[in-house]
């Protein structure tokens, strides 16, 4: 298994996150097949709101306000192929499961990465449910 580490970015990206969220996010990394990075974590009032205006966001009341989401990407993945992000979704899956956490993502809005990919598809994001 390899043995990956996150970056100071994507550690930057983990702090005000939820920690159980951490936790999960942490053990998928011993678990991905692929290395991955957090991209963001905890956000602002302020861009959230940028997000939505730009449409990367359909809401604004985005777990990632609370710090109850997180948003990851596939080191050489390719954000045109949702495909790409399996690999770390699996693992953050099975993550989820060993620690006790309920996630839901955002490739699916469900708390299945496999099932059928959503219409506002979302790869990146993975949230703890309210």
């Amino acid at each position: 298994m390899p043995n990956f580490r996150f970056s100071q970015r994507s550690e930057g990206n983990l702090v005000g996150v939820n920690p159980a969220l951490v936790k999960v996010v942490r053990r998928a990394l011993e678990l991905s097949t692929v290395d991955f990075s957090v991209i963001e974590g905890k956000r602002t009032m302020e861009r959230q709101k940028q997000l939505v205006a730009a449409g990367a966001s359909k809401t604004m009341a985005s777990r990632h306000l609370t710090g109850h989401a997180v948003d990851l990407f596939p080191v050489g993945g390719n954000w045109n192929d949702y495909k790409c992000w399996l690999p770390v979704l699996d693992a953050m899956h099975q993550a989820g499961k060993e620690l006790g956490v309920p996630l839901r993502f955002g490739i699916t809005w469900t708390d299945n990465p496999g099932d059928t990919p959503a219409k506002f598809l979302d790869a990146p994001h993975v949230e703890m449910p309210a």
